[in-house]
C-alpha cells in the first residue's frame, strides 16, 4: 500500500503550552485511522497543521509526497477537509456553496457539475441544496460541509468529528459512505465517539496532552481493556458461592466476581487468554447447567480512561 500521509516529530507550542508535542504516525491508501483522544488533547491542531492551516514550530508533514510547508498548494489540492464545526457562508445555499467551492478547486463545465452532483447525492444533502445554509440543522450543516470536502474525489480525507450532531440514522449514512471511500484513500477521522472505533476504522492513534499514546488496531486497543477474554456465566440452581469456589479452583482462571444484576459472575482469566470452551466445559463436567455464557472482548472506555488518565 502506498503512504499519503508521513508524519515525523509534529510539534506545536502556544506559548508555554504544548498543545502538540512530537507526535509521529503514517497513513496508508486503503487504511481508516480513528485520531482518538480527550478534549484539548491536541487532536484538532495537529490536523490543522497536516492541512496547512497552521504551522508547527517543529516537525514535517508531507500529503501524498508533498510538504505542508514547501509545496502548500499541491498538499491542499490532494486531501479534502472537514474542520470542526463545518463553518459554511451562512447566507449561501448548499448549491451555491458546493459550486463554489467546485470553482476554487478549478473544476468547470460538465465536470463541475457532475462533481456537484455527485458530493451532494452522497453526503445526502440534494432534498436542501437550496435553502440557505443558516435555516439547516446541525446535521445537515456537517453534511454540506462533507460534500465540499469529497467534492474533487481527494487521495486523502481529514475529517474531525465527522458525525457531531447527527441522529443515529445519519451516523450509520457517513459511516458507511466513509467505508465505501476508503478502498482508495488514506482517510483520518478525529473523533471522541468510541463506537465509531469499530464502526469505521481500520486502525487507531489515541493521543493526550499532545503526544500519542497508542497506535495500533481497534482489536489491539481492545486487548488492553482488564475485561478482554473475561467471561460472563449464569448457571442454573447454583448457589454464586458454591459456583465462586468451584470457579477459583481452576488453573486458568485468575479472578471471580459476582454480578448483581445478571444474577451470574464474570471470570477473568490467567494473562487474559481466551478461556469460554474450557470453562464451558468443566462447568458442564459438574452436571450443571448453563443459562448463559458470553465472552467479553474488552471495554473502550476503560481502555481511554486508563491510556489518558493514568487510571489503575
Amino acid at each position: 500500500m502506498t503512504l499519503r500521509i508521513e508524519i515525523e516529530d509534529l510539534t506545536k507550542h502556544f506559548g508555554e503550552i504544548k498543545a502538540v508535542d512530537g507526535v509521529s504516525f503514517s497513513v496508508k491508501k486503503g487504511e481508516v485511522l480513528g485520531f482518538l483522544g480527550p478534549n484539548g488533547a491536541g487532536k484538532s491542531t495537529t490536523m490543522k497543521m497536516i492541512t496547512g492551516f497552521l504551522a508547527p514550530t517543529r516537525g514535517t508533514v508531507r500529503v501524498c509526497g508533498h510538504d505542508v510547508i514547501t509545496d502548500p498548494i499541491a498538499v491542499k489540492a490532494s486531501l479534502g477537509y472537514l474542520p470542526e464545526g463545518a463553518p459554511a457562508y451562512a447566507d449561501m445555499t448548499p448549491d451555491g456553496f458546493l459550486r463554489f467551492i467546485a470553482d476554487i478547486r478549478g473544476l468547470t463545465g460538465a465536470a463541475k457539475k457532475r462533481a456537484v452532483d455527485s458530493a451532494a447525492e452522497r453526503a445526502r444533502v440534494t432534498h436542501v441544496m437550496f435553502q440557505p445554509i443558516e435555516t439547516l440543522s446541525k446535521g445537515y450543516k456537517r453534511r454540506v460541509g462533507l460534500a465540499q470536502a469529497i467534492l474533487h474525489n481527494p487521495p486523502v480525507l481529514i475529517m474531525d468529528e465527522p458525525t457531531d450532531g447527527l441522529d443515529p440514522n445519519q451516523k450509520h449514512e457517513v459511516r458507511t459512505l466513509i467505508n465505501e471511500m476508503a478502498a482508495d484513500k488514506a482517510i483520518i477521522v478525529s473523533t471522541h465517539i468510541l463506537e465509531e472505533v469499530h464502526a469505521m476504522c481500520t486502525r487507531n492513534v489515541l493521543i493526550a496532552n499532545g503526544k500519542i499514546k497508542f497506535d495500533g488496531t481497534p482489536h489491539e486497543l481492545e486487548s488492553i481493556s482488564r475485561y478482554h477474554n473475561a467471561v460472563c456465566v449464569a448457571v442454573a440452581g447454583v448457589e454464586i458461592t458454591a459456583l465462586t469456589d468451584f470457579l477459583n479452583t481452576l488453573n486458568f482462571v485468575s479472578k471471580v466476581e459476582t454480578l448483581v444484576a445478571e444474577k451470574g459472575v464474570r471470570v477473568y482469566p490467567k494473562e487474559a487468554q481466551q478461556m469460554t470452551i474450557e470453562l464451558s466445559q468443566s462447568i458442564r463436567d459438574k452436571g450443571w447447567q448453563i443459562d448463559s455464557l458470553y465472552a467479553e472482548h474488552g471495554r473502550l472506555d476503560e481502555v481511554f480512561r486508563t491510556i489518558t488518565m493514568g487510571d489503575a
